[in-house]
This record gives structure tokens, sequence and C-alpha cells, in this order.
């Protein structure tokens, strides 16, 4: 028995929307819900020496660009999302970019990711995942010089679109 989505996220019976009526795990059914334009932006933060973080800025990583690589990765991510989030709907991105800033001084690189689409549902989990990968990524091509990486603050900073309209973090 399918319930009704509210703009809060819960349904008709005050549960989250990926649950029926009788508590079991479903994809929400948004075929009557209107096609909108949605954007969603994700930030995260990977923290480590200050001498691997020297090894990604000089380019003399052994696997190669690190921040060029860890950007694909986060945009195949956000493509692949559906595949990994069981209960998300593959969706048509319209477009995913990635932006890195190194920050020198708490040794570590900050990402940030904005999606979109036009379409029936959002993409927040789309730029939640393209974070997550492109962070692992640099987790990945640098961890044979610095195991104790610490990828941190992970969470969306705005989504746009949809009923439910705009929500910006505080």
């Amino acid at each position: 028995m399918d319930t009704k989505e509210h703009k809060d996220g819960t349904n008709d019976n005050g549960g989250l929307t990926h649950f029926d009526a009788t508590g079991q795990a479903h994809m929400v059914d948004v075929g009557a819900k209107d096609e909108t334009h949605r954007v969603a932006v994700a930030t995260g933060t990977i923290r480590m020496k200050p001498e691997t973080l020297a090894i990604i800025q000089s380019g003399t990583a052994k696997k190669g660009d690190v921040l060029g690589i860890a950007r694909i990765a986060a945009i195949m991510g956000a493509k692949k999302t559906s595949d990994l989030i069981p209960l998300c709907h593959p969706l048509a991105l319209t477009k995913v970019s990635v932006e890195f800033v190194i920050n020198d001084q708490n040794s570590s690189i900050s990402c940030t990711a904005c999606v979109e689409t036009h379409g029936k549902t959002g993409v927040e989990i789309e730029a939640l995942t393209a974070i997550q990968v492109g962070l692992l990524t640099i987790y990945d091509m640098c961890k044979a010089v610095d195991r104790g990486m610490v990828i941190h603050d992970v969470r969306l900073l705005e989504k746009r679109g949809g009923k439910s309209g705009k929500w910006v973090s505080e």
C-alpha cells in the first residue's frame, strides 16, 4: 500500500517516505510529481599530513594528477548514485561540477559539488555521493604515504527545485 509523500519528507503515517504503510522499504513513487529544475550543492573535506598535501600540490604522486582524477571520479560517482544507494532513482543529470580548494594552513582539501537535473526528484544524494567518491579517490591515490587521512564534514549546503523549493544550510 503506497502512502502520500509530504513536503517535510514524511508520509501519511508520519513515517519516512522510503517505507510503506507496513514498514517495508520501497522506492518512492515520483510519477505524479512535476518536472522542475533541481540543483544540489554539497561539500566535504579531507585532512592529511602536510607532506601528503605537498605531493598533491607538486603533481608528483605516483598514481598521477590526484585532483584531476578525483574530479572525474566525483562526476562518475554522481552519475552512478542509483547503482550504489538502493532506493535512489536513476536520474538523467544535466550538469555536475566539482571544485577543490586547498587549505595549506589546515593541510586539507575541500571539495564542493553542484549537481543539476530537470526531473521529478532531487539530486541531493548525487551531490553527496560525488563528494564522498571524490574524497575517497584522493585517499586511495595517497594512502601509500598517508593512511591517517580523515574525511570529514560531508554535508548538503543547498538544494533548489521541486515542491519544497529552496533550502540552504545554516
